[in-house]
């Protein structure tokens, strides 16, 4: 009895889509933070100031921010204390929860948010939306789509 089964190897469709799908996210990253540099920040810090710009209160318990952008808590502490120090954030106690902590975002950083996030949009219009037009992005959108429905179920905690 065959205990194994066979490897469904991707097509050479299937397998150009996915390279395609590869080079496309890491040039595209690697652009964006390139044009994040000139305001010394990364794509992961522009990602948690977005994050804590769009919470109430401009905060967020540092699990549920590093839950949100897929950083190991570890990890987060580590950029929030960067961040921290260039005066873009401060941590501040749960007063509901002793151990609990929240990240919340400065008012450097609320100024470097309204510095920083106009060149930032028109980074992503040059470099994807403004290529791809309104209908390539709808499909785009619906082809993605349950892709990321699966992995957000699937995800488990970092």
């Amino acid at each position: 009895m065959e205990t194994e089964t066979a490897t469904p190897w991707l097509t050479d469709d299937e397998q150009c889509a996915w390279r395609t799908h590869l080079e496309v996210n890491k040039l595209l990253m690697h652009q964006l933070e390139k044009d994040l540099q000139p305001f010394g920040l990364t794509n992961n810090d522009y990602e948690i100031l977005v994050n804590l710009s769009e919470s109430e209160g401009r905060r967020m318990r540092m699990s549920d921010l590093a839950a949100a952008t897929l950083q190991s808590k570890s990890r987060l502490s580590h950029q929030i204390t960067r961040m921290e120090n260039s005066g873009l954030v401060r941590r501040e106690h749960c007063e509901s929860d002793r151990r609990g902590l929240y990240a919340v975002l400065t008012d450097d950083g609320v100024a470097t948010m309204q510095k920083v996030a106009p060149h930032h949009v028109a980074s992503v219009r040059q470099h994807f939306i403004d290529l791809l037009g309104p209908g390539s992005l709808d499909e785009l959108r619906a082809a993605l789509t349950p892709v990321a429905e699966h992995l957000r179920g699937s995800r488990g905690r970092l």
